[in-house]
């Protein structure tokens, strides 16, 4: 770990971090990345020389272990641990220590906007001065490797890392509008690749899903994509463990098509060797894909690389609720896809299933309650498996405090897991 300090800046070129995404209630990082420290902020890159992460150093900052973090889609996220929000047992609501706070339109339980505090805008202005310094830096006496590091920053300004996001949204065919919520286990940091656009249902309530008709991929355009995302992430290809096959319904794709994406983009981008360890693949099904699903499906999966969780959205188990938000399916269909779940999370070492149901006001009395006795009749659950997530509605108001009420009267009850899943993209 070579470390150097030219105008007062602390650089170290190369920092290890854990090798497996753990639950932490301090600032942990994983994989391997860059170290730009000055008197009061820290700055991480990732193997690109692209800004990842800034967390103040002083005493006005909110608290030591909440930080800024840009994502691969351009967005900075907030990471909180409640300290400005006086809110606690934030693991309890999202099975992590910290809440992200978005700077665009989700489904936050908070209302709660850091992006305007001014120790917040000034973690910004103190990275535009760092990368104007870095600019004007003289190179002339400094390690070659340290030297290397600069020039790779100094590469992606601002517009670069705009650009950036753009390529990656062509690759891929455009913007991840939702993550599934499992991402949490692997910090949000995927690997996309579409083999499918659009979705079976169209729900009234949804604002995240495409208006297009279901459709699969091309197995070229599949592949097309793999060689252009190597090419994309280039050196931090290394620090990614999980990739996600989108979009909101790739499990509809068939299992062909899931295995071989899969299967070649382990490969290609040598997962099996990357810096974090316990490769995990990510997916979102609807109910009609997973019910259609047969053992060769579920069989083929279990025997990937990856550790593979899917996500079925259920929505609701009250008839009421179910018409109200435009969801094509009955009671009866919720029930058996409920069942079968708990079915191949028994069955299958390396698939978990886990399932999203809405969580608001707006929705009928029956939904809560409903909703309640599903979870805490639930029997012969298997161990450590089967989540279930429940997603505010996005665009209502309801105070935070009523909405965590109905939260944990549920999560109270259930016999599985239960969180609360925020609308992230990419």
């Amino acid at each position: 770990m070579q470390q150097f300090r030219p105008e007062q800046l602390a650089i170290t070129v190369e920092k290890n971090g854990n090798r497996r995404f753990t639950k932490s209630s301090n600032p942990t990082r994983f994989g391997k990345y860059a170290e730009i420290r000055t008197r009061d902020h820290e700055f991480h890159f990732n193997l690109n020389g692209q800004i990842r992460f800034i967390r103040g150093l002083g005493s006005d900052w909110p608290h030591p272990f909440e930080a800024l973090k840009r994502t691969d889609g351009n967005d900075w996220v907030y990471y909180s641990v409640g300290a400005a929000i006086q809110q606690r047992g934030i693991r309890d609501w999202l099975g992590e220590y910290y809440l992200p706070c978005f700077a665009y339109q989700s489904n936050a339980i908070v209302n709660f906007t850091p992006y305007f505090l001014p120790v917040v805008t000034g973690a910004f202005a103190a990275w535009a001065q760092l990368y104007a310094n870095i600019r004007t830096m003289p190179m002339d006496g400094l390690p070659s490797g340290t030297r290397a590091f600069l020039n790779r920053v100094a590469e992606n300004d601002d517009s670069a890392l705009h650009a950036r996001a753009e390529d990656l949204h062509t690759i891929i065919g455009g913007q991840v509008s939702v993550l599934p919520p499992d991402t949490h286990h692997v910090d949000y940091e995927v690997i996309p690749l579409n083999i499918a656009d659009g979705c079976l249902y169209h729900c009234k309530f949804c604002c995240v899903k495409s208006s297009r008709r279901f459709h699969p991929r091309s197995m070229e355009n599949i592949r097309e994509q793999i060689r252009n995302l190597k090419d994309f992430h280039g050196r931090n290809l290394q620090n990614y463990n999980a990739l996600f096959l989108g979009n909101h319904d790739a499990l509809a794709a068939g299992a062909d098509r899931v295995c071989m994406a899969a299967s070649e983009a382990f490969s290609a981008f040598d997962i099996g060797n990357a810096n974090i360890g316990y490769p995990r693949l990510f997916v979102f099904g609807s109910v009609d894909s997973f019910l259609k699903g047969g053992d060769t499906l579920f069989e083929n999966l279990d025997r990937l690389p990856f550790f593979t969780h899917i996500n079925i959205g259920l929505e609701s188990v009250d008839a009421e609720t179910l018409a109200e938000i435009g969801k094509p399916l009955a009671v009866a269909d919720i029930h058996e896809a409920f069942r079968k779940m708990t079915d191949v999370n028994r069955s299958h070492e390396n698939i978990e299933i886990t399932a999203n149901f809405l969580l608001g006001d707006r929705l009928s009395p029956d939904h809560h309650q409903s909703l309640a006795d599903l979870l805490g009749n639930i029997s012969d659950i298997p161990p450590g498996k089967g989540a279930v997530y429940l997603s505010p509605l996005a665009g209502h108001h309801q105070e935070c405090d009523d909405l965590l009420q109905s939260f944990f009267e549920i999560k109270n009850k259930s016999r599985l897991p239960v969180f609360i899943y925020l609308i992230q993209r990419l």
